[in-house]
């Protein structure tokens, strides 16, 4: 009896550190998922299947105009999504697409700029107005109440992040993406562009992309 409890006692031992040993190998092996990136890729295409990008709007134009993403079917659909306070990245972009839009010259009648706030609390209709004079005069403001603008930002699956100083009040940044969209007449996504790129590559990456989506 004594041997045959020894004997027990030590298979129970063999079998508990092989578990422990299984358990560890699982544990190491086994992949943690990484989060998901907010937003495209910088330099990177996402026309892989058919990204979820896009969709229904509400919202009201720099001119006084209530419009829909339904008021530009028919038109490709150039949107690039910053404020009017931004220190240097929105105005560098809107630089950038207006030296592309003047590179295109009438090649592209039906393709419509569009410039939508992601700081609706302080751009009001008049302040877009006001910021987008010294831009090219395609370029279409769109703001709207904070509830149609966090809709957009949702479809267009934008990084926007309020970012609070330590002053109460207006005084306060917004981090955000930065890529340009381009929407086919129909409404549906083709491609995406960094705003930093200058305004040669926009001009040739739109060329591009509205002739591939095309055939």
């Amino acid at each position: 009896m004594r041997l045959t409890s020894r004997r027990l006692i030590l298979v129970l031992v063999a079998v508990t550190a092989a578990a422990i040993a299984t358990a560890g190998v699982l544990f190491v092996t086994t992949p943690v998922p990484r989060p998901l990136t907010p937003g495209p890729v910088v330099g990177k295409s996402i026309r892989t299947g058919t990204p979820a990008i896009g969709g229904p709007f509400t919202l009201v134009s720099t001119n006084g105009e209530t419009v829909t993403d339904q008021s530009f079917r028919g038109k490709w659909l150039l949107i690039f999504f910053g404020y009017t306070s931004c220190p240097d990245l929105c105005p560098t972009a809107l630089t950038n697409v207006s030296v592309a839009l003047e590179k295109l010259g009438t090649d592209t009648p039906q393709l419509q700029p569009l410039f939508v706030t992601v700081d609706p609390l302080r751009d009001t209709r008049a302040v877009m107005a006001n910021f987008l004079k010294s831009f090219d005069s395609q370029i279409l403001g769109l703001t709207g109440t904070q509830a149609h603008i966090d809709s957009v930002i949702k479809e267009y699956r934008l990084y926007v992040a309020l970012q609070k100083s330590e002053t109460s009040g207006d005084d306060y940044t917004v981090e955000h993406s930065a890529y340009i969209y381009l929407m086919d007449p129909e409404g549906k996504f083709v491609d995406v562009i960094h705003g930093n790129e200058d305004g040669d590559a926009i001009a040739a990456w739109l060329r591009k992309g509205m002739t591939r989506a095309m055939r």
